[in-house]
């Protein structure tokens, strides 16, 4: 029996091959872009879980007030680890790590430096926390012994090729020797350590060592013991400002106590956060890489569900249209004998046929566009084709979307009766035209809804790119790691400004893109407690920062390399001017200091000179903080203002610059707004995937309304009839077959906008600096989802139109 109805839904599939594509493709666009975000989203979701015991391993954060600044970081101070492990029996053991960034590497016989781009100091007990095996060494003395480091297989490979990297000897940023004492496997890239390739032992890293708690500059992580309740840690560990930290800083401030510290609005309270939600729960600052957000999880969960939801739809619709045609199949069945339950059962199992043809399709699909979406999707995803358990659930998922989105059309056609249908009158018989309707105000309900995130995102993304950030971010060009030139870095600068090309050029780590951050507190001359203290982002520039950043200075004056005084002058923000609660002119004059712990004769104490007008430092999505600029070199980066022209030769004349002083070591170079623009990646990946994903629901709905347009113009064929005998124009007949479909996307927008304004109000929340929805944004997202209603179905309504009305009556 079910190989009869397997081969009469084989029969009735091939007999009309548009509408068996029509239903495959529609539904295989669905599952393809439901198995792509699903890879994404188990992606996301296995973050940090590879390594053994992760559920019992966290990190210890901090929300720090001080100084005017609110500080929400992944650091700690160096002492926190030793401590904690002292105060809690049911931690196990503790690491701690300490980034370093980039560093220069090169072997020992070798002038030649390669860049290794993320670098950390790290405890010795690193590898039996996080449960890694070395490919070679021993894991237990790895990175007990100062000068000692442990790297990736890849990274390896790069500097010793087959031979053993063990007792090898690296060169790091042309200064220290390091020994190699471990090679360990390439790092997942679902982990938060992905992007690391070199490990160097924390104990030659003498700010480890140090009782200071005052400096939150180390990633400390904890692992308890099995069975230990995290949650009887964070009432206790609150404890630590009393305990420890306030007892260091008497050592400045004699008069503090913890209720004179929360009496000044001060602050420090921390929080354990378990390793597997970092990825998707942590915005803090100070990680070891970037996270993304579980908002994000949540938005392509919807759009995946929804877009499989719009497939199944569409199969109804055009399964429902299609019905017409075989009607009179159905009648005689139910004359020959066939049952309702007999017709449902060959009805489901056609569509259970056209989605195995579905899931086909669109495995094919999602490997072809594979590489594209990790692309959009800054991903490494593969089909896992050796899973069985990635198989068991496609084919499950089929079944159920054969029977789901099969099930009203079988129902729905076993109704019909064999006395109507057999005497053709089933145009008037067939019922569920508020089902349809309702179906295609879904869909258009959810692609309006998509439009609306669409236009809302780029608009941000533009809002981003065209603000007025304080500084010029155009045609200026970082060139990186210049501190490789030695002594002849200036002799570097001078030559490259005297490029006819160049404009003026600056040097300093500190740049108003992603970057070295820095952070202390300074005091007014006179006022030294605690409660005076202004926390300032401490940056140091040369004399040519501001300029080449077309900053601009509101009061006061630039630093001035022919004053010799101006080695201890600072220019501040306007942030700052909010935290003194002074104006521009008032605080020109004003003598700072950071060295509470000295005494009045041995401060160095710094004079304002100058208050420059805020610029973005930070991402968007925070506030302006305060800032200083002090006159000290910092030579990790030159950024070169460029005059128009061609950039690649500019680029080109200032690399042989470059070999000429510094043979053998890497030119590195990046444009400041590219750097600028990635700090926004997350955003922009965003906005690339809700267009791609936009345009696919926009295309299933498409499919669905031109279904339930073809049903509809069936339907009503001896009425267009009728009414063209009558005296009716093809535009007529065209405008009220076209009408009743506008009545549904009209609602259908009424239902969506209010609901995008909604969604995309509070996903605008977390920036600072956001645009408002204008009314606009609205208006196109109505405009463009009737403008593809009437593109949709105009097609089917001017092909009913232009029937010859003789054919259409004769239909009886």
């Amino acid at each position: 029996m079910y190989k009869n109805y397997l081969k009469i839904a084989w029969r009735n599939l091939k007999k009309q091959p548009f509408f068996t594509f029509l239903n495959t493709f529609g539904l295989a666009i669905g599952m393809a872009g439901g198995i792509l975000i699903s890879l994404y989203i188990y992606d996301e979701l296995s973050f940090n879980k590879m390594f053994a015991d992760a559920d019992r391993i966290y990190r210890i954060d901090a929300d720090i007030k001080f100084g005017g600044a609110e500080i929400e970081t992944a650091q700690t101070a160096a002492p926190m680890a030793k401590a904690l492990q002292n105060d809690f029996s049911q931690v196990e053991s503790t690491v701690r790590f300490r980034t370093q960034g980039s560093m220069l590497v090169r072997k020992n016989e070798t002038e030649d430096n390669s860049k290794e781009l993320n670098t950390t100091f790290v405890d010795s007990s690193f590898f039996d926390m996080f449960g890694i095996k070395l490919l070679a060494g021993d894991a237990k003395s790895a990175l007990t012994e100062p000068n000692t480091l442990v790297l990736t297989k890849t990274t390896a490979e790069k500097y010793f090729g087959t031979n053993n990297a063990i007792g090898q000897s690296l060169i790091l940023n042309n200064d220290d020797t390091y020994t190699v004492t471990g090679v360990m496997g390439n790092l997942p890239k679902n982990s938060l350590l992905r992007d690391y390739t070199v490990f160097m032992a924390m104990t030659g890293h003498e700010a480890s060592k140090e009782d200071n708690w005052g400096g939150n500059n180390f990633q400390t992580f904890i692992k308890l013991i099995p069975a230990a309740n995290v949650n009887t840690m964070h009432e206790p560990i609150q404890g630590f400002l009393e305990k420890y930290m306030l007892p260091w800083a008497q050592k400045y401030f004699p008069g503090i106590t913890a209720e004179s510290f929360a009496a000044s609005g001060n602050y420090i309270r921390y929080h354990i956060m378990p390793l597997t939600d970092i990825h998707l729960y942590s915005t803090r600052d100070g990680g070891l890489s970037a996270n993304s957000s579980i908002q994000n999880v949540y938005i392509l969960s919807f759009i995946g569900l929804f877009l499989i939801i719009l497939a199944c739809v569409n199969f109804m619709n055009l399964s429902t249209a299609h019905s017409l045609k075989r009607a009179k199949e159905v009648g005689v069945r139910k004359t020959l004998g066939s049952n309702k339950r007999d017709l449902i059962y060959q009805f489901l199992i056609e569509s259970g046929l056209i989605s195995l043809i579905s899931l086909l399709m669109a495995v094919m699909l999602s490997i072809i566009v594979l590489p594209l979406f990790n692309e959009l999707s800054g991903k490494s995803i593969s089909l896992p084709f050796a899973n069985p358990f990635f198989w068991l659930i496609l084919l499950m998922v089929t079944i159920i979307l054969g029977l789901f989105s099969g099930s009203y059309p079988a129902f729905f056609m076993s109704r019909f009766k064999p006395g109507k249908t057999l005497k053709g009158g089933s145009q008037t018989s067939v019922g569920g035209g508020n089902i349809r309707n309702g179906l295609v105000v879904f869909q258009f309900t959810i692609s309006v809804f998509l439009i609306v995130s669409t236009l809302v995102v780029f608009q941000q993304l533009k809002f981003i790119q065209s603000k007025d950030l304080g500084f010029t971010k155009d045609q200026v060009l970082l060139i990186n790691d210049t501190y490789a030139a030695g002594r002849q870095i200036d002799a570097f600068k001078e030559e490259v400004v005297r490029l006819s090309q160049v404009k003026s050029a600056s040097f300093s780590s500190f740049l108003p893109v992603p970057s070295v951050r820095s952070d202390s507190s300074f005091f007014e001359e006179g006022a030294t407690e605690q409660e005076n203290a202004i926390q300032l982002d401490t940056w140091y520039v040369d004399e040519d920062y501001i300029p080449t950043l077309s900053m601009e200075i509101i009061a006061g004056r630039n630093f001035d390399k022919q004053r010799p005084t101006d080695s201890t002058a600072v220019i501040i923000n306007e942030a700052t001017l909010s935290v003194l609660g002074m104006e521009a002119e008032e605080v020109l004059g004003m003598r700072i200091t950071e060295d509470v712990d000295l005494k009045e004769g041995n401060m160095i104490f710094y004079t304002v000179v100058g208050v420059v007008k805020n610029f973005h430092f930070e991402s968007l999505r925070e506030n302006i903080g305060a800032l200083g600029l002090f006159l000290e070199r910092s030579t990790g980066t030159l950024a070169v203002k460029l005059k128009a022209g061609d950039f690649k030769q500019t680029i080109s004349s200032i690399e042989t610059i470059w070999n000429k002083l510094a043979p053998g070591q890497p030119f590195s170079y990046r444009f400041m707004d590219d750097a600028f623009n990635s700090t926004y990646d997350a955003e922009q990946r965003l906005g690339r995937i809700f267009m791609i994903f936009t345009i696919l629901s926009i295309l299933i709905a498409c499919l669905g309304l031109f279904g339930l347009a073809a049903f509809n113009a069936q339907k009503r064929t001896k009425e267009i009839g009728i009414r063209k005998v009558l005296g009716a124009s093809i535009g007529q007949i065209t405008y009220r077959l076209t009408t009743d479909f506008l009545k549904m996307v009209g609602i259908a927008i009424l239902i969506a906008i209010p609901i995008g304004w909604y969604a995309m109000n509070k996903w605008l929340e977390d920036f600072s600096f956001r645009i408002e929805i204008s009314w606009w944004i609205l208006a196109l997202a109505a405009f463009l989802a009737i403008a593809v209603a009437v593109l949709t179905v105009s097609y089917q309504s001017i092909k009913a139109a232009i029937v010859n009305p003789v054919k259409s009556l004769k239909t009886e």
